[in-house]
């Protein structure tokens, strides 16, 4: 298995709402402590690449943000609807009803609904999301912006939207495959991208996974680079996953 993956199946067809690439807004999330990582190289490269498509590209830098990943009663700024116990999700519900929560949210929830693309770049943690990146998702997709009951999954409010996980990681490519020590890498994807961006109506586009950079020979980082770009090139003529349970655990 090569060491950059864009997983298996990716479509692609001529005519497609996608296809004039000029005027298109990208919104990249980005969470790497260090700006000269490969995943800040990686980040780098795909603001280049789409700006001199014609895209409008914005950069959640979550680390240079100083985001707050911790979802309290702090993130709603009027008074609770019920001050005797206090539940996160429902107080966040009526609170982005209300237009009261905290502005830090507001903002990157305006940075979401402008996107027609969502890049979301990090490094594997714990076979997850770095902490500040799952904050992020916990504090901005909540109910009444991204999804509500009845609207989730292909109903989800962000149904017209396209969402992308760029990742990086430790382990080697032979590590995450069925009979690896560490299993197929789709089934660490089914949380995030069937869990959180499928459940949110996000459109997803196959997964652009580089396998442990940091004990890749420099030619080979090149050829990873190369390859992120090289596919950033015909981003808007991808077809998205089958977002079903048989795209990740097989038939």
């Amino acid at each position: 298995m090569p060491r950059a993956y864009a997983g298996r199946g990716i479509q692609k067809k001529k005519k497609n709402i996608f296809n004039n690439m000029a005027g298109k807004k990208v919104l990249i999330v980005y969470a790497h402590q260090e700006p000269r990582s490969f995943n800040g190289s990686l980040k780098k490269v795909a603001v280049d690449e789409l700006s001199k498509q014609g895209c409008t590209v914005t950069v959640s830098d979550l680390y240079a943000m100083d985001f707050e990943p911790r979802a309290t009663r702090k993130d709603i700024t009027g008074a609770l609807s019920n001050p005797e116990f206090f539940s996160y999700a429902m107080e966040a519900y009526e609170a982005y009803k209300k237009k009261s929560l905290t502005s830090d949210i507001v903002d990157e929830q305006k940075k979401v609904q402008e996107a027609d693309l969502v890049i979301f770049q990090f490094p594997l943690y714990w076979y997850s999301t770095p902490a500040i990146l799952k904050g992020w998702m916990d504090r901005v997709l909540c109910q009444g912006f991204a999804f509500d009951f009845p609207g989730f999954y292909d109903s989800g409010f962000l149904k017209d939207k396209l969402a992308l996980l760029s990742i990086t990681t430790g382990g080697t490519a032979e590590m995450y495959t069925k009979t690896g020590v560490s299993g197929d890498f789709r089934y660490y994807l089914w949380p995030l991208q069937h869990g959180i961006l499928h459940f949110c109506g996000f459109k997803v586009l196959a997964p652009q996974i580089n396998f442990a950079p940091e004990f890749a020979s420099e030619e080979e980082r090149k050829g990873m680079m190369a390859s992120w770009v090289q596919r950033l090139k015909t981003i808007w003529t991808e077809e998205p996953i089958l977002c079903t349970p048989p795209w990740y655990f097989g038939q």
